[in-house]
């Protein structure tokens, strides 16, 4: 469709799929999901000022088109990050560094998926220099059909690991799908940004540039390596995992200019949030609290990270308490995965273990199993933790973060 009607000498738009949130000029896009119907205010949202409405079956595939054509009215370096882990982390510290040089934009929260990647396109103005769009998937394509709308002309993926086996297969799936990110750059004489120090991710690339020959010869690719490094001193991260997510943002920096040591900065005043590597001091406890997601590769570096004080009692007299959920959209791997980690904290000698899902009583656990967070509270109510460490890690649906007013 031509959207030049809508767009056309516009500095922004005003794209909303919240009726509530219609104002004069605003474009209302009336999605149907499973419990809501867009198409139900439809008539509201033009008494209420409305400039255009889409609507009916195909109204997401509009929104869709309507962010490709935007973007093709930006003439801004666009940034695409994908990756199993880390991936908002890497986008919230790249937008830290960026932003000290240019007008940014970025992928606010997690608007990462078929509805969120055209509402954040259709966000950028043509005020903005540069912009950062963050990609997520769970299923064969989904990179694909989302690089095809933001359009990156560069981008990273910052690891693959064993994340929605149920929607991806495989672990095989997992890297097929991350790499359609490198796919669209390689066929668009992109910049890709890699993780030298990830086999996974070379191998990737070599895959999509075998794949896409012609590409190489008549338009050259350009590949910006970085290493894994160390967690630098000074920042407010916790978990050594972090290391690859700030050398990253920092590679990213240098390349559009900005000094290492101004990037560094901009890392140390990064404070996150979201309930995503973030150390909290409460009156009772120290609590790492990651619970914003989880896989088994991101779990497993949770508990590696966490645990390196467990044997220096010393430096660390405190209790280590392990408050893990279940991992979601595993598939047929979920019983396995789930034993993996009850044996890596058996093989640790972990101090205080408390499971919460059901998916920990398909396993050997010897530890108590919570079906939910509200049976977890009951019992931190019966009786409180005191003086401990505590780390906080599980899928978002375990909403774990109840929790934190009892610890």
């Amino acid at each position: 469709m031509d959207w030049s009607f809508l767009i056309q000498d516009k500095a922004s738009l005003d794209v909303t799929t919240d009726s509530r949130k219609v104002t004069k000029g605003s474009i209302f896009v009336a999605l149907k999901g499973e419990h809501f119907d867009g198409n139900d205010f439809v008539e509201q949202a033009r008494k209420d000022g409305a400039e255009y409405v889409i609507c009916g079956e195909d109204a997401l595939a509009q929104l869709q088109d309507l962010a490709r054509a935007w973007r093709r009215t930006l003439h801004i370096p666009v940034v695409g990050i994908t990756g199993t882990n880390g991936k908002t982390t890497t986008k919230e510290l790249c937008a830290a560094v960026l932003s000290t040089k240019y007008r940014l934009y970025y992928t606010q929260g997690n608007l990462n998926n078929q509805i969120g990647v055209p509402l954040t396109v259709l966000s950028i103005t043509r005020a903005h220099e540069l912009a950062i769009v963050e990609m997520g998937a769970s299923h064969p394509g989904d990179i694909r059909e989302l690089v095809e709308i933001a359009e990156p002309t560069c981008g990273l993926v910052t690891n693959v690991g064993r994340a929605h086996l149920q929607g991806f297969g495989s672990f095989e799936g997992v890297q097929a799908t991350k790499r359609e990110l490198y796919d669209w750059l390689v066929a668009h004489q992109g910049v890709i940004f890699r993780n030298a120090d990830n086999p996974f991710l070379a191998k990737m690339l070599e895959d999509s540039k075998q794949e896409n020959p012609s590409s190489i010869v008549h338009r050259p690719l350009s590949v910006v390596n970085y290493r894994t490094g160390t967690m630098p001193e000074g920042t407010h991260l916790v978990g050594g995992y972090n290391a690859e997510n700030i050398s990253a943002a920092l590679c990213v920096g240098e390349y559009f200019g900005i000094p290492y040591e101004q990037g560094l900065a901009a890392v140390r005043a990064y404070v996150p949030s979201n309930n995503r590597s973030q150390l909290m001091q409460t009156e009772r406890n120290t609590v790492v609290v990651d619970a914003y997601n989880a896989n088994p590769t991101s779990m497993q570096a949770a508990i590696e990270a966490f645990d390196k004080g467990q044997n220096d009692p010393i430096n660390d007299p405190m209790v280590h308490v392990y408050i893990l959920g279940a991992m979601r959209e595993l598939g047929e791997y979920s019983r396995l995965e789930h034993q993996n980690i009850v044996n890596m904290l058996l093989e640790r000698k972990a101090d205080k273990v408390l499971l919460v899902g059901g998916e920990y009583k398909e396993t050997t656990a010897p530890y108590p199993v919570y079906d939910d967070v509200d049976a977890l509270c009951e019992a931190l109510h019966r009786e409180p933790l005191q003086g401990c460490r505590i780390l906080l890690k599980g899928s978002r649906s375990n909403q774990l973060e109840k929790v934190l007013p009892l610890l």
